[in-house]
């Protein structure tokens, strides 16, 4: 039987990138603060009942998906008149690496491999992030495509990422739990894709997906024998 590990030659893949949100990190986090803190707070924050608040968020997420401007934690402090940045840090103790994570990365260090975070979330949120988990040690680079001034879904975000930390697109990996950042990432060349199945541990895992996808990291790498405190 063929599988996804059968699939990788580790030995032609220099450059791994890897997403944060609903793949190196539970997305129960992400979706939790946007679809039921948030609207609680907002609602509070503004005088209004929670139906109102939930309604009026999604409009204004649904107007701008897929822009920076989705993924900006400034814009949306400014927009909706709140400190999403603080709001965030209220239920920080909900961010959880997935399974595997730390295995995967020492493996890519014992590899030699260059792993390098390419995300779209905020700096803001990142460094709640990388507080909440220590991500950033096992990691050679972060990159926010904020720093960019593209979203991963656009190609002028490959270009730029390019120029910044070079690499040869047929002998890289990218991982990602977002179809059309992926449909961005082949279309520039990138040779090995791969996506999660279940991006929120608290929602039914994804099937009929376009890319080869996972449940968890010890799926594509050798990992057995890999203990990460």
């Amino acid at each position: 039987m063929c599988t996804i590990k059968n699939m990788l030659d580790w030995s032609q893949i220099d450059t791994v990138f890897l997403d944060m949100d609903g793949t190196l990190l539970d997305l129960h986090f992400d979706n939790y603060f946007w679809l039921t803190h948030l609207p609680k707070r907002y609602a509070e924050i503004h005088g209004i009942d929670r139906q109102t608040a939930t309604a009026r968020l999604l409009a204004k997420f649904n107007a701008i998906k897929g822009t920076l401007n989705w993924y900006c934690i400034d814009y949306w402090s400014n927009e909706l008149q709140v400190d999403i940045n603080l709001l965030k840090k209220e239920v920080c103790h909900l961010i959880r690496m997935r399974p595997y994570v730390k295995q995967f990365l020492h493996f890519l260090s014992i590899d030699n491999k260059r792993v390098v975070l390419t995300t779209n979330a905020h700096t803001k949120s990142i460094e709640i992030k990388f507080a909440a988990t220590q991500l950033d040690q096992s990691l050679d680079r972060t990159i926010s495509s904020h720093e960019l001034g593209h979203a991963k879904e656009e190609s002028a975000f490959w270009h730029a990422l390019m120029l910044i930390e070079p690499f040869q697109p047929e002998r890289t990996l990218f991982i990602d739990d977002t179809q059309s950042v992926l449909q961005s990432a082949e279309k520039f060349g990138i040779k090995y894709l791969i996506t999660l199945k279940q991006p929120d541990s608290q929602q039914v895992a994804r099937d009929k997906l376009q890319y080869p996808a996972i449940d968890h990291f010890n799926e594509i790498a050798p990992l057995n024998g890999i203990h990460v405190l």
